[in-house]
């Protein structure tokens, strides 16, 4: 399983990190080690000292392909899901300020939340899916794949160009703005179209 994962696909997340706005997709990758178990807490690492959640759509691949052109990849993918890709904010931000790889930032043991998925029939329009996480119990990030720069289709055409897709595979598609720094002892939930996919607790 490959979980590849898009950054700065909205416009307000771009602006609240001060980055630069891409002319294509960003586009990194974490090893399946990252994934956390379900049913596990989310322990933060002794190398960092802020850690923020993001919370994303991701897409599970349900068929190889390669070359996939826009019009045809709704055939590879019937379900979608969200998660959350936990990053170690300050170790990034030093990395990126040497312009070097930053992986272990977004890559380490339990960096990786993957909730529950829906078929797609059951959303009315993937145009318009919505989704937010709480922080015991507020809202603390919501989003909705209307306010994507680029959409699930234009995505997985465009990873599809580099990476052969396989069953399996894991797209984390960008996280809206509202990222924030997580704490010990805190409850985080994610809800996809108002229904709960995962609930994580922090150590």
């Amino acid at each position: 399983m490959k979980i590849i994962c898009i950054g700065r696909n909205y416009h307000e997340h771009i602006s609240e990190l001060n980055n630069e706005r891409p002319e294509e997709p960003v586009v990194f990758m974490k090893p399946d080690s990252s994934v956390l178990l379900k049913t596990f807490p989310f322990v933060i690492p002794e190398f960092t000292n802020e850690v923020h959640h993001e919370i994303e759509l991701v897409v599970k691949i349900n068929k190889v392909g390669k070359y996939i052109s826009p019009k045809f990849a709704h055939k590879y993918y019937d379900e979608i899901g969200i998660g959350i890709d936990f990053t170690a904010r300050d170790i990034q931000a030093k990395l990126k300020a040497k312009g070097l790889p930053w992986e272990i930032a977004k890559s380490f043991d339990g960096a990786t939340v993957v909730g529950d998925f829906m078929k797609k029939e059951a959303i009315s329009d993937l145009n318009q899916i919505s989704f937010h996480l709480t922080k015991d119990g507020e809202t603390v990030q919501k989003g909705n794949s209307s306010q994507m720069m680029w959409t699930i289709d234009e995505l997985i055409a465009y990873v599809s160009q580099y990476f052969t897709l396989k069953i399996g595979d894991l797209i984390f598609t960008g996280t809206p703005a509202g990222v924030g720094k997580v704490e010990s002892g805190q409850l985080l939930e994610g809800f996809l179209e108002e229904k709960k996919m995962f609930s994580i607790n922090i150590l």
